[in-house]
């Protein structure tokens, strides 16, 4: 029933009431039209960049690499945002050495190193040049082919072992596969391989339960290697290990570079690892690689006030040296809606308006190393 308002009739009262709710309605209209225009931007993935040349010093070229994960909602499952895991990293990795990729738990590590080897479908953006070959623009009978030289060693030795095949199986399996050596040659072959690996021949009848961690990693690495392979994503091969058995897995794994000429993309927390095994050093941080560089520029002179926080957390074996701590304040930004700007500025004591506003670009500043911080604009 119509509200009674002084000097209008009913019939007046009614028509601003009509009046009102079509202006609400239509405010209502507007404003889900502006919501759904930021969502459709927000989907839109920025795929420019300037796609680099083969040169032939380097192995492995990654330019502005992409991987993102769909977040799907509503009732017909449609994509309403996605999870940033890799956002446009950017490396170069010579012929015959390493590099290790640090950083916090859930940073895209992992996925950086498992794109990096197309074992996802497709990725977001970005070049990812092995050998000068685009890895994403090969076809299936090419990638297999591709797959004898990019091989990873999986950061839980037991769980990436078949539980149902002897050792001798699950080393020969893909050699059998891509029918490398002819097969009357094939026992000895595995032999050789297990001989490289510190594994003896009676150990091919045995299954994983049979062996200790240190072993399993070894059997995880003669699989990798039995392929012949140019480079290897090491994803965290010694964190499931204790500290003897990681130097014995360190020094296997510098023994097999030297003797084959490996290429290694070594994953990690352990920054003391980190500084033993890898020639360069690259930082990451929510998806983004801060800081790249030779090892010895990366821990001399950390760039990125990141590394320094991550840098400043490795213990010095000496009880009278005080350690200068930086404690990062907050907690980390979601990949799924990370901050605008620079990603770290939520949490950096060195925060300044730009970096809320603008994301900052990769800089040499260094010969060789390189960072992504607005403190080297000038």
């Amino acid at each position: 029933m119509p509200f009674w308002k002084a000097g209008k009739n009913d019939d007046q009262v009614l028509d601003e009431l009509k009046e009102t709710q079509k202006q609400n309605a239509d405010e209502f209209v507007k404003k889900q039209e502006h919501a759904d225009e930021a969502q459709k931007s927000s989907l839109i993935i920025d795929n420019n960049f300037t796609p680099v040349e083969y040169d032939p010093q380097y192995i492995l070229q990654v330019n502005h690499l992409k991987k993102y994960f769909p977040i799907k909602g509503g009732m017909v499952s449609k994509t309403v945002g996605y999870v940033k895991a890799v956002d446009g990293v950017t490396f170069n990795l010579k012929r015959g050495t390493t590099m290790g990729l640090v950083g916090e738990s859930g940073c895209g590590k992992t996925t950086t190193g498992r794109t990096i080897l197309r074992l996802y479908d497709s990725k977001s953006g970005g070049q990812v040049l092995f050998n000068g070959q685009e890895v994403y623009d090969l076809s299936h009978k090419e990638l297999r082919a591709l797959r004898t030289k990019m091989q990873i060693i999986f950061q839980d030795p037991f769980s990436s072992l078949s539980p149902r095949m002897p050792v001798g199986e699950i080393i020969g399996e893909a050699v059998r596969e891509h029918n490398l050596v002819p097969k009357a040659e094939f026992d000895d072959y595995i032999d050789q391989v297990m001989d490289n690996c510190g594994l003896q021949p009676f150990h091919k009848d045995r299954y994983p339960h049979e062996f200790s961690g240190g072993q399993r990693q070894r059997i995880c690495i003669a699989r990798a290697l039995a392929l012949n392979p140019e480079f290897i994503v090491c994803d965290e091969p010694v964190s499931a290990l204790d500290v003897s058995i990681q130097a014995q897995i360190i020094n296997l794994l510098n023994e097999l570079q030297d003797k084959y000429k490996l290429t290694y993309l070594f994953i990690s927390h352990d920054l003391s690892v980190v500084e033993h095994i890898s020639d360069t050093v690259g930082v990451m941080y929510l998806g983004n690689l801060v800081e790249y560089g030779a090892k010895e520029d990366i821990f001399r002179n950390p760039l990125h006030p990141y590394t320094k926080a991550l840098f400043s957390a490795i213990p010095i074996p000496d009880p009278k040296v005080k350690m200068n701590r930086i404690v990062l304040e907050g907690s980390i930004p979601s990949p799924a809606n990370p901050p605008k700007g620079c990603k770290f500025h939520t949490r950096c004591a060195n925060c300044m308006a730009c970096c809320k506003e603008e994301a900052p670009v990769q800089r040499e500043i260094e010969p060789g190393h390189f960072v992504c911080c607005h403190l080297y604009d000038m």
